[in-house]
């Protein structure tokens, strides 16, 4: 039994960050290698008005947020897996996408 500890917790130890302890880095190692573990996904960037308006009139399509800067209008929707966002430069045609967008669904 005590050969069979060793050559766990030697496994265990290559798997997980130093700093971790052993019951640690065995919760470390069985969560990184379960196949329900969540991954995050990264956030998805639209470059046309015309998807960015078709993807915000989506079913999964929760929410827009508007964001300004001085020199870009950033415009996000949430929807059910990504988020998007539609990075604008000019204000007028910030302003006209704002008019064009579902009533209710920006903040």
């Amino acid at each position: 039994m005590k050969g069979r500890w060793k050559n766990v917790r030697r496994v265990i130890s290559s798997h997980c960050p130093q700093k971790l302890g052993f019951v640690s880095c065995v919760a470390f190692v069985i969560k990184s290698n379960s196949s329900s573990s969540f991954t995050p996904k990264m956030p998805k960037q639209i470059h046309e008005i015309k998807d960015f308006l078709l993807t915000a009139r989506r079913k999964d399509a929760r929410s827009v947020k508007i964001k300004r800067s001085k020199d870009v209008v950033k415009f996000k929707v949430r929807c059910s897996k990504y988020l998007y966002t539609l990075c604008v430069f000019d204000p007028e045609k910030a302003d006209k996408l704002k008019q064009s967008l579902p009533p209710g669904s920006y903040f």
